[in-house]
């Protein structure tokens, strides 16, 4: 199984979070869609908690700050040193909205948008290393920038990160293909994709299930909602839902077609 216990190399995506306005329902909603345990880290740490998959770190869920703070998933890229990176968010026009700041015995940590606007994190390991568990069922196995301007926005990520950017042979989106730090890809980045005029630059995370038919409807049953129907593509067979407080993620399965792709 894919584990880790080091840091994520610079660029490397490494941990997804989200804030929400009911705690234990958020955490009903999640372990039956995507089957993750959970370790609450304590009144310490505002009962931030910590979704697992045998027992390693997959993402995490916390209570909101404040009422009526939005819940959306974000997306958190791994840095060495989060003050220069951030210093380099705003060169490249994009702006910091929280931090930096010390995360105690766990790391430092800052919340930024990109120069087109989306929203995304910074996390400089220590005592955690962000994700523990990766591509694989009850983990992080793909996130797409979905950007109202793409040559701005990946001119901006390769100054952040130098990230190299490819074309995804046979896939009939223009706009869109993929980002590393070398030859293995390391997520997506493109337009908004037919969503709704008016929607922002943002992140999208992807978490691997057993079955996305059955997650699709496991998350109906708990006051999610559909917003991409599950259907096969050469990539695995994939869904894209809301949670019950409105934030989107997509679900991820690998099929025998993917394998071989």
């Amino acid at each position: 199984m894919p584990f880790t216990d080091t840091p994520w190399p610079n660029g490397a995506p490494c941990w997804a979070d989200i804030a929400v306005p009911d705690l234990p329902g958020a955490l009903d909603f999640y372990g039956a869609v995507i089957g993750w345990s959970f370790a609450d880290t304590g009144e310490e740490y505002g009962h931030f908690t910590l979704c697992q998959t045998e027992g390693r770190a997959a993402a995490g869920i916390g209570p909101v700050m404040q009422e009526g703070q939005p819940s959306f998933w974000t997306l958190y890229l791994a840095t060495d040193d989060v003050d220069a990176t951030a210093k380099l968010v705003t060169d490249g026009g994009g702006s910091v909205l929280a931090g930096p700041m010390d995360i105690p015995d766990t790391g430092r940590m800052a919340v930024c948008t990109d120069a087109t606007g989306g929203v995304f994190g910074l996390w400089q390991a220590a005592g955690q290393v962000g994700i523990e568990v990766f591509n694989q069922p009850g983990s992080l196995v793909w996130e797409d920038a979905r950007l109202t301007d793409v040559e701005r926005g990946r001119e901006f990520y390769r100054g952040l990160f130098g990230y190299t950017y490819a074309e995804v042979p046979g896939l009939p989106l223009e706009d869109y293909g993929t980002f590393g730090l070398g030859e293995e890809p390391l997520g997506g980045m493109g337009g908004t994709m037919g969503a709704p005029e008016g929607t922002p630059s943002h992140w999208l995370v992807y978490f691997g299930v057993e079955s996305v038919d059955a997650s699709v409807a496991a998350a109906g049953e708990r006051g999610g909602t559909v917003m991409m129907a599950a259907q096969d593509t050469p990539f695995g067979r994939m869904a894209v839902l809301t949670d019950p407080f409105g934030a989107p993620f997509a679900l991820h399965q690998e099929t025998t077609e993917s394998n071989q792709g």
